[in-house]
């Protein structure tokens, strides 16, 4: 059993929260995370104030967020999640391939993006990979993602020389896929501070999520 695995198991299933406007879509999903040991459903909401409401409160491991929602969308929705400083991962579970849609998630925090075409069990284990804190795409979605990560990076990308000797040890654990509660253990340090370190490197570069961490980890030879 990996590192990961033994930790993830040491503090109990992965919360999860589903916003969707579709119960019995949510009805569906949470069933089938009943099923597996290492997920569980604590909350669900209908719609983008609630689901705020409720992400803010209950804190979840992990998010999944449908695109498609009346009034607000998913996309509106993440950037409220994201204002509210949630440090929950956020994936997008939606039936829209279209590029523009997962650029605008990338771009507005997202922590993945996976269509709902996708089989149960390809579903869990991709929901079990982002709880770990690692990168979930639907596959036919990688290729156009990659594009779109090194066609969106921002010009203001900060000097490598501009990150704290603490810093650059987090991106590289991020960049290895490592969720915060790993990363704090790992450095001996709090939860809570390494999500202040997150939020304060996040702002240096200029970048939204994690993924765009990572990515820059990689293109930098940080990671």
């Amino acid at each position: 059993m990996s590192e990961e695995t033994t930790a993830a198991s040491e503090a109990g299933p992965a919360s999860v929260l589903l916003i969707d406007d579709h119960p019995l879509l949510r009805k569906g999903v949470k069933q089938l995370i009943d099923l597996e040991d290492d997920l569980e459903v604590i909350a669900e909401a209908s719609n983008a104030e609630t689901g705020v409401a409720k992400a803010v409160e209950t804190d979840p491991d992990l998010i999944l967020l449908d695109l498609n929602m009346p009034e607000i969308n998913g996309i509106e929705t993440l950037k409220m999640l994201r204002e509210a400083d949630v440090g929950s991962r956020i994936v997008v579970f939606t039936v829209s391939d279209n590029e523009e849609d997962v650029v605008a998630a990338l771009r507005a925090g997202a922590d993945g993006y996976l269509l709902k075409d996708m089989e149960p069990e390809e579903l869990l284990a991709s929901l079990n990979q982002a709880a770990l804190g690692k990168m979930v795409i639907s596959e036919k979605l990688t290729a156009l993602l990659a594009q779109a990560l090194q066609a969106g990076r921002t010009t203001k990308s900060a000097d490598i020389s501009s990150l704290t000797p603490r810093e650059r040890q987090i991106i590289k654990l991020i960049a290895a896929g490592l969720p915060n509660k790993l990363i704090a253990r790992k450095l001996s340090i709090t939860e809570g501070t390494v999500k202040v370190h997150v939020k304060h490197l996040l702002k240096k570069l200029n970048l939204r999520s994690r993924v765009e961490v990572a990515v820059w980890a990689v293109n930098e030879g940080l990671s």
